[in-house]
């Protein structure tokens, strides 16, 4: 059979393509991202327990021309929930609360969520309705503001424990249980049980008096400023670093944090009133693959996008955090990334 020189030239270039995307390391797959316009910021990628990426791209301000580093601060996000839930998992390890107690006895609530569990909280299964759609483009939203404006509902979205709908209100209820039980603020109970332990020395809980020397600012994927502006917590209200959710990453793995049982509950999915079950957990949403567990969050606000994939069987995880907001296409590069990270 006779091959022309058109077919060798085809074969050829299908091979190469192949070869090419076969090779598509952690490390081409973010520095396309990055040529594209789509990623500046921070990124860390550990697979089993081995770090393949760990740098930084682009501008913190663009203003002043001040370069990304590794120690550049990022707004988290809803990453931050996986901080309150690990707060009040503490405070039930030390008796001071139990999952089922109804959150109106810590926190006065409207009476329409009277009987809401901290659990329900926990899982975004309580049927309070995220104020998120509504009130985050209040600047200095503060959680009175927040728990003020739950109170002028009438009555909650759906029958407590019946459904999984997402809920930032539910978790800044969480974080005034955690600041009456603990006699502490927010920003002092997180950052004395979880941010000083670890180490976690470019993390801040931000409010108005909070100074972060190193701080990336919020830009729209024109690199028009669009930064954070609103100071609740509980649902956000974190800066951090790639290296830094690490050594919390680290922290779980280990239970240097929370013991054994409750980060395995942590990890478990809420089963509704009808038997079936959501894809979250406390903090976290969860999947089961064909080879282990993985658990995930995602977070955007403003400028502001992060990432935090973690494969628990494998000690591997992905964490990024960007300030250039809408540009970045998360869940593709997410999908590109664990792509990447099974290949290589």
């Amino acid at each position: 059979m006779k091959i022309s020189l058109f077919n060798i030239v085809i074969c050829a270039s299908v091979g190469l393509q192949l070869i090419s995307c076969k090779q598509q390391t952690p490390q081409a797959v973010i520095d396309q991202y990055h040529r594209n316009g789509e990623l500046d910021g921070s990124v860390l990628v550990v697979k089993n327990n081995k770090t393949v990426y760990d740098s930084a791209l682009g501008f913190s301000n663009i203003e002043k021309g001040l370069k990304t580093d590794k120690n550049t601060s990022f707004y988290i996000a809803s990453l931050s929930k996986s901080f309150t839930a690990a707060a009040v998992i503490q405070l039930q390890e030390k008796g001071l609360l139990d999952y089922d107690d109804k959150a109106s006895h810590y926190v006065e609530l409207p009476e329409y969520a009277k009987d809401v569990s901290i659990r329900q909280l926990l899982n975004h299964t309580s049927g309070i309705k995220d104020y998120e759609s509504l009130l985050s483009g209040k600047k200095a939203l503060t959680n009175q503001d927040v728990i003020g404006w739950l109170k002028s509902l009438k009555k909650l979205e759906f029958a407590s424990g019946s459904q999984f709908e997402y809920s930032n209100s539910g978790y800044i209820i969480l974080s005034q249980i955690i600041q009456n039980i603990s006699q502490k603020s927010y920003k002092e109970y997180i950052t004395e049980h979880i941010i000083a332990p670890l180490q976690m020395n470019h993390t801040y809980v931000y409010d108005s008096s909070t100074v972060i020397e190193n701080k990336a600012l919020g830009y729209n994927q024109h690199k028009k400023p669009d930064d954070y502006s609103i100071l609740t917590t509980g649902d956000g209200g974190i800066y951090s670093t790639p290296g830094d959710l690490y050594q919390y990453d680290q922290a779980l793995r280990n239970f240097t944090l929370i013991n054994k049982a409750n980060t395995a509950l942590m990890y478990t999915p809420a089963v509704l009133t009808n038997g079936e079950t959501s894809n979250y957990g406390f903090g976290w949403y969860i999947e089961n693959t064909g080879s282990g567990k993985v658990v995930s969050h995602t977070g955007g606000l403003n400028g502001f996008r992060a990432l935090f994939w973690r494969d628990l069987q494998h000690n591997s995880c992905i964490i990024a955090l960007t300030n250039q907001g809408d540009a970045f296409p998360l869940h593709d590069f997410l999908k590109d990334m664990k792509k990447a990270i099974q290949e290589n």
